[in-house]
């Protein structure tokens, strides 16, 4: 393992303090099934009985013995105060995508946090699994199969302008932005064809949905 980083050439799951289920989790490794964990996360990820290989944050929630599982070598401690231990995480994790569970269960503010980080440009795509949804950032262009009448929702992060196929209530091209448009509740009547013109887009899915966002994201 390097020094500065967590190198996996399989997709890698994140786990976050915000009391994941053991479903979310263990459905994220059937995908991604390098575990890593974000500060506190390493606890509930030990307590239901998966070791992460590393933990990353500023260490100021995971208990000393859970860093002692791990081993003093796979802890990676970084002072940022201007960052999440979620972006700590993601900046030091090289690998394919990123499953994220264990972060939008909790409080708000961290919840917002997370979903403003999902729209940096990072390279490899990263997925939000929480007990309801499925969150991740368009790409400028996206294709994703899905169950006709099943729930779609966008929420832009930015001004951003759009088109779409597959959708009940098309864009066909509509202006988003976080203080106007948005695009909750929309429902899948077909192949989901989206195109847009800047990054910045959030796309919310029925958690089921997981496998065909990894593939989409992915392939």
């Amino acid at each position: 393992m390097d020094q500065r980083q967590v190198q996996s050439r399989q997709g890698v799951t994140l786990v976050g303090g915000a009391e994941p289920s053991a479903q979310s989790l263990e459905e994220a490794l059937k995908f991604a099934p390098t575990l890593v964990a974000a500060d506190g996360g390493a606890d509930r990820a030990l307590g239901l009985g998966a070791v992460p290989v590393a933990i990353i944050g500023d260490l100021d929630s995971v208990s000393r013995s859970a860093t002692e599982r791990i081993g003093a070598d796979k802890v990676f401690e970084v002072y940022d105060q201007d960052k999440t231990d979620f972006e700590k995480s993601l900046t030091l994790i090289d690998a394919p995508f990123v499953i994220a569970v264990g972060f939008a269960n909790g409080r708000i503010d961290h919840t917002l946090a997370v979903m403003s980080a999902l729209v940096q440009d990072r390279g490899a795509p990263v997925i939000v699994l929480g007990e309801d949804d499925v969150v991740f950032a368009a790409p400028l262009e996206l294709s994703l199969d899905l169950e006709v009448g099943s729930r779609f929702s966008l929420f832009p992060m930015a001004d951003i302008r759009g088109r779409s196929e597959g959708l009940e209530w098309p864009l066909d091209p509509h202006a988003f932005s976080p203080a106007g448009r948005i695009g909750t509740s929309n429902r899948v009547t077909g192949p989901v064809r989206l195109t847009f013109d800047a990054r910045g887009m959030l796309v919310i899915t029925p958690r089921a949905a997981l496998g065909s966002v990894v593939s989409s994201l992915t392939g």
